[in-house]
């Protein structure tokens, strides 16, 4: 007796089902795959499945992780092989390509697939030009990308959008040529492309950071007049611009506009302070500072202590600095050898042998990492 043509479906359809791995299960299996060697072959098998490779976050992750191990041939390897799939011929999955690679810093291959775009006939939109543009920013390729977005959209006959200014100000800011990066705010007035806080934040980091001062406050100053609503981004840049001209008193103030703002100071609003503080060679402020981190319900980073430490052996304050020494160990941060022993020579130096000798011994039994430290008698 034959089933009804609907249950002869539905059957099928179970079976199919039953015997098709969950997206869910391939995941978790390729997230507990220790090898590298099986991780690609069972990545490049799980590919077949199409609903599989609409799944961009696995891809980044699967790549990301390659990278992580420097497996740069394998990362190839399993993003060449997806040009075999019909979803080649979707800008949407080649641009996924290029923005992959460009996230591993493999520029040569992001251009490539950009480029077989054209010859499998495959419209080249705003959207692959931008994730060329990306890549070429994630690899560090800096001067590419200013020519890339001087020839291809003239040549493509592509209107480059705000992602694509946005981009471009951001490899010029990386390469500090800062002149370009300001005179692409004009170029977008002409065009028609208003510029968001991203633009204008990428820009007050590029040249406050990188001590363009007054440049950086040309860029504050119109960003109030076009009433842009600042970001911590935004006090944050300025803080750091303001700790290398040594105008902690105006940091100070600053981060209190930001708080009358509502606007929340991070750790990097305090470490900018306290870096102020610290180039100025005010200890006391500068201890008054780091506390308010702990006050504000932060915790420091490795950072802060590659600030203070040496600047608190300098100012003879060795009790202070080995105390952040243990609060080092103690919350697993990974610093240079030479950090810690700068404090141990400085215990030695003012006699307080039983620390020195706690520190040493802290530093070689850690579990974490071991540091190798000497008192000065040892060498």
């Amino acid at each position: 007796m034959s089933l009804p043509r609907i249950f002869r479906r539905a059957f099928s359809t179970s079976v199919e089902s039953d015997s098709t791995p969950s997206l869910k299960s391939i995941s978790r299996d390729l997230y507990k795959e220790r090898s590298l060697k099986q991780l690609v072959q069972k990545f490049k098998k799980s590919s077949e499945i199409k609903l599989f490779r609409t799944k961009t976050n696995i891809y980044k992750d699967m790549v990301h992780r390659l990278a992580s191990a420097k497996c740069f041939n394998w990362i190839e390897e399993i993003l060449e092989h997806q040009k075999k799939y019909e979803d080649i011929s979707k800008e949407g999955f080649s641009a996924r390509l290029i923005n992959l690679y460009g996230r591993s810093g493999m520029f040569e291959q992001a251009q490539k697939v950009f480029d077989e775009m054209h010859e499998r006939n495959c419209e080249r939109t705003v959207l692959s030009l931008n994730a060329l543009l990306g890549a070429g920013l994630n690899s560090k390729k800096f001067d590419l990308v200013g020519g890339l977005f001087e020839e291809l959209p003239k040549k493509l006959s592509i209107e480059p959008d705000l992602v694509s200014y946005n981009t471009v100000i951001k490899a010029f800011c990386e390469m500090g040529s800062f002149d370009s990066a300001v005179t692409m705010l004009d170029e977008m007035e002409k065009k028609g492309v208003e510029p968001d806080l991203i633009t204008f934040n990428t820009l007050l980091h590029g040249l406050y950071g990188k001590g363009q001062f007054l440049d950086g406050e040309k860029i504050w100053d119109l960003m109030k007049k076009k009433n842009v609503v600042l970001d911590d981004r935004s006090y944050n840049a300025k803080l750091l611009g303001l700790a290398l001209e040594k105008k902690t008193k105006e940091a100070v103030e600053l981060v209190e506009e930001m708080k009358s703002k509502e606007v929340e100071p991070s750790l990097f609003s305090f470490t900018a302070v306290i870096k102020g503080f610290v180039n100025e060679g005010n200890l006391e402020e500068a201890k008054l500072w780091y506390n308010k981190i702990e006050q504000s319900g932060l915790a420091p980073d490795r950072v802060i202590f590659n600030i203070l430490i040496p600047f608190f052996c300098e100012k003879g304050e060795v009790d202070l600095a080995f105390k952040l020494c243990k609060e080092i160990l103690q919350r697993k941060f990974l610093v240079d050898v030479s950090l810690l022993q700068l404090v141990v020579d400085g215990l030695v130096k003012e006699s307080k042998m039983e620390e020195a000798k706690k520190l040493v011994e802290l530093g070689k039994f850690n579990k974490y990492a071991r540091y190798s430290l000497k008192l000065p008698s040892d060498e």
